[in-house]
C-alpha cells in the first residue's frame, strides 16, 4: 500500500470539495480549484476526510496511487493558505519594479525583460532584489517562478542572476592568474 496514497486528508473548515466522476472541485475562501483525475483512482469524502483509493495492485495504479492524495492535497492547501516562491535578484545594476500588472526587470542585458502576471498569479517586488509569486495552484506558482529565474539563471563566478532565497550556488574559483615566464 502506499504510504503517502493511504493517508487521509483532513478538509478544514471552510473549504468545499466536490466530487463529479473524476472531477475534484476544491472551493476555498480564496479560491476554487478544478483538476481531473485519472479515471482509475476513486476519491470519497466521509466524516471531513478525502480518502483516495485504487482498484489494485497493478504498477500503473500504484504510482498514481500517491501521486492523485499529493495533488488533491495540494488543491486543499491551496485554497486555504495559499503558495508562495520567494526569489532574489544579485548583481550590480540588477533590479526588478511591477509596473501596472507587468514585473520589470534590469538583468544586465541591453534591454528589459518584462513578465505579465497569469491568472492566479500575484506577484509582489517589495525591494528591487526581491520577486514574491503567489497563488493558490502549486503547479502555476513553481512553473512561473522557473520562468522568472530562468531569464538570469546564477551564474557559479560570482553568484550574479536570479535565484530561490533557499538556493544554494556552488561557487567556482576562476582563472587562477596570468601566464608565467
Amino acid at each position: 500500500m502506499s504510504r503517502i496514497g493511504r493517508m487521509p486528508i483532513a478538509v478544514p473548515a471552510g473549504v468545499d470539495v466536490k466530487i463529479d466522476g473524476n472531477v475534484i472541485t476544491v472551493k476555498g475562501a480564496k479560491e476554487t480549484l478544478t483538476r481531473e483525475i485519472h479515471p482509475n483512482m476513486s476519491v470519497k469524502v466521509e466524516n471531513g476526510e478525502i480518502l483516495v483509493t485504487r482498484p489494485n495492485d497493478e504498477k500503473e495504479n500504484r504510482a498514481l496511487h500517491g501521486l492523485t492524495r499529493s495533488l488533491v492535497n495540494n488543491m486543499v492547501v491551496g485554497v486555504t493558505e495559499g503558495y508562495k516562491k520567494e526569489l532574489d535578484v544579485i548583481g550590480v545594476g540588477y533590479r526588478v519594479a511591477k509596473q501596472g500588472k507587468d514585473l520589470v526587470m534590469n538583468l544586465g542585458y541591453s534591454h528589459q525583460v518584462t513578465m505579465s502576471e497569469i491568472d492566479g498569479i500575484s506577484i509582489e517586488v517589495p525591494n528591487p532584489n526581491k520577486i514574491i509569486i503567489s497563488g493558490p495552484d502549486k503547479q502555476k506558482v513553481g512553473q512561473f517562478a522557473a520562468e522568472v529565474r530562468e531569464k538570469r539563471p546564477p551564474e557559479p563566478y560570482k553568484g550574479k542572476g536570479i535565484r530561490y532565497v533557499d538556493e544554494y550556488v556552488r561557487r567556482k574559483e576562476g582563472k587562477t592568474g596570468a601566464k608565467k615566464k
